[in-house]
């Protein structure tokens, strides 16, 4: 357990979150306890800034947010760090994409630094979108978009493994993530939670021996691996307990906010 925590790094889906989808109340009042005791607590997630700023309103200030898997990382409204994707690639992927997911219950949001956007417009996908992505617009054409593109998200109602393995010929220069039972993403190679949270130690002064990480799934695992105390949740991925160093209690039954309440007892 790190003596001198300064940073928390928390998953959202299947860790932070409750049964409901929703941020524990017994939160609140911890993050009062965590900015006074000098600790940083950041959101981890593939969803966008502009969600997670929305979902910690009333507690944002100061906070910083890993949104994108990490591809894009704000504190106080301002970037920390930030890997875009080249246009070029965008566009490419944007025309193999219409054709693998042609035949299939699937859609494709291109995650820009401004909002997410999308060209499909059925209400039962608009849904699972907006989710995640509070600052969406609907297009014409996904390849006329002007933004900076930092992740290309497909969501698959039955397989997202499917449309990834489809994507094999992106595997190189970029990396193509299954980061849900319903999500895969494309991001440049090297781009994830983990690489986020080196970039946000170094800005913070923080070391690996004073971060915590909670995680429940194969894309918090490099996240978990930055961090001396890192937690698997009790509903984790066989994967992420057999690499998270401690587990905790599950997320419907506040296991972060029980587990973080205790380091801070621990360090008075």
């Amino acid at each position: 357990m790190p003596d001198g925590l300064r940073l928390a790094v928390v998953d959202m889906d299947g860790t932070l979150l409750d049964g409901d989808g929703e941020v524990p109340d017994t939160l609140w009042p911890l993050l009062d306890r965590l900015a006074a005791a000098g600790v940083a607590f950041a959101p981890a997630s593939g969803r966008q800034y502009a969600t997670l700023r929305r979902m910690f309103d009333r507690a944002a200030d100061g906070m910083v947010f890993i949104a994108e898997n990490g591809a894009y990382v704000v504190r106080d409204d301002a970037e920390v760090s930030s890997t875009a994707i080249e246009p070029a690639v965008v566009a490419d992927l944007v025309r193999t994409l219409r054709e693998v997911v042609a035949d299939r219950d699937a859609g494709v949001v291109l995650c820009g630094k401004r909002a997410a956007y999308v060209e499909r417009d059925d209400p039962a996908f608009l849904a699972e979108v907006d989710r995640y992505y509070a600052a969406r617009e609907l297009v014409d054409d996904l390849g006329a978009v002007d933004d900076e593109i930092v992740k290309v998200a497909i969501n698959d109602a039955h397989d997202p493994q499917v449309v990834a393995d489809a994507l094999a010929g992106f595997v190189g220069d970029h990396q193509v993530v299954v980061s849900g039972t319903k999500w895969a993403d494309v991001m440049v190679a090297g781009v994830h939670k983990g690489a986020a949270v080196q970039r946000l130690q170094e800005a913070l002064g923080v070391t690996r021996a004073q971060t915590a990480a909670f995680g429940d799934y194969l894309n918090d695992l490099e996240m978990l691996d930055e961090a001396a105390a890192s937690f698997a949740m009790a509903g984790a991925h066989p994967t992420v307990k057999e690499r998270a160093a401690h587990l905790a209690p599950a997320h419907t039954e506040a296991g972060v906010v029980t587990v973080l309440a205790a380091l801070l007892d621990r360090l008075g």
